[in-house]
């Protein structure tokens, strides 16, 4: 099974980046995982000109992502799930995708691209946090699929 991540953030040597940087080792145990952290100028400078250039920008930046496979995206208004249902979507799959939005979320059309639309919680996390908790989720979601001791 392949696993790519999709993150629109600055790309950093910090805490995060070697929380995720574990997580990523662990889940490789059984999947192939790509983290894909995009941020350029073109995103600085719709991010600048407010949250509908934003949006359009990571849509643009985003679209060349979407394959062949089950397409998920972060979004606040997604469906939230436990741990158990979270692994469901990893089930039987061959290819998946999540997208982490930007500072500004996700336009209308972008959405409407994807499979499956969830949410981590009720609380607003910041893009880092956020990526940490779906990548350990994700390392949960395989333990549970494998009989993993880790979930219990």
């Amino acid at each position: 099974m392949k696993v790519n991540l999709y993150s629109i953030l600055k790309k950093e040597k910090d805490y995060y980046s070697i929380i995720s940087e574990d997580l990523l080792k662990m889940i490789s145990k059984f999947a192939t995982i790509k983290d894909k952290i995009i941020f350029n100028k073109t995103i600085t400078n719709a991010q600048n000109a407010g949250a509908l250039k934003a949006q359009e920008s990571y849509t643009k930046v985003y679209e060349p992502y979407l394959k062949k496979g089950y397409n998920i995206i972060l979004h606040p208004k997604g469906k939230l799930m436990d741990s158990f249902e979270f692994a469901k979507l990893l089930e039987d799959k061959q290819n998946v995708q999540f997208f982490v939005g930007g500072a500004y979320g996700f336009d209308e059309k972008f959405l409407k691209m994807c499979d499956k639309k969830i949410s981590l919680s009720h609380l607003t996390l910041s893009h880092k946090i956020a990526k940490i908790v779906l990548l350990e989720q994700i390392f949960r979601g395989f333990s549970i699929l494998n009989k993993h001791p880790y979930h219990k």
